[in-house]
């Protein structure tokens, strides 16, 4: 199936998302807007992770849109979910495309360097991410990623999707798509909100 790869893409967080509205939470999130959803689960068993992700294809599949694992080929094959989202310490791109097949999405983490970019693009990545372009909870420490690079991103990967990634709020983000990225990818900002999907909604709406 062919999904667009651009506009608002949530990604889940074990500690913002109370267990229990697990599901409900991420649909009105997802109700909201969001183009793409990526499952994060950095310390859960295995067999939580497949449970959450089975779960969350029901919903991506009922609002059409594709479901990303953070890290693990091997985990988004037994889901059966659209592809993966591979950092510097996973797999590599090669491995993944040929455990998941063609049509899987794989995007990668470039945080602020555009040789890596270089390098996922002849690999045959999906959609490249950089971040953060301003501080965030989630990666604590994290050296800023400049508009410039974003912009250098933008011009220099013309074929695939851009997102950028890290602190990106409703009050800032039309800041970041002036550099002409595709796609912004938010965790706190939706999560973090005791209202998901007006959350969302608001991110979303800057791209109609």
């Amino acid at each position: 199936m062919h999904y667009l790869l651009k506009g608002l893409y949530l990604i889940t967080d074990e500690k913002l998302i109370e267990r229990a509205r697990f599901s409900e939470t991420v649909e009105l999130a997802v109700s909201g807007g969001a183009n793409l959803l990526q499952l994060r689960e950095k310390n859960t068993e295995h067999r939580e992770i497949i449970h959450l992700g089975r779960k969350l294809l029901e919903i991506t599949r009922k609002f059409n849109i594709p479901l990303i694992i953070n890290d693990s080929p091997e985990i988004a094959l037994e889901i059966g979910a659209d592809g993966v989202h591979l950092g510097e310490d996973d797999p590599d791109i090669r491995y993944a495309r040929e455990l998941l097949g063609n049509d899987a999405i794989i995007g990668v983490s470039c945080y602020n360097r555009i040789e890596r970019g270089v390098d996922a693009v002849e690999e045959g990545a999906s959609y490249l991410a950089f971040g953060t372009p301003y501080g965030t909870p989630t990666k604590p420490g994290r050296e800023p990623t400049s508009f410039e690079t974003l912009k250098e991103a933008r011009s220099r990967f013309h074929d695939i999707p851009i997102f950028a990634i890290g602190g990106i709020y409703p009050e800032n983000a039309h800041e970041v798509l002036q550099t002409g990225i595709d796609g912004i990818a938010v965790i706190t900002s939706v999560f973090g909100s005791d209202q998901p999907e007006s959350s969302s909604r608001r991110l979303s709406a800057l791209f109609q």
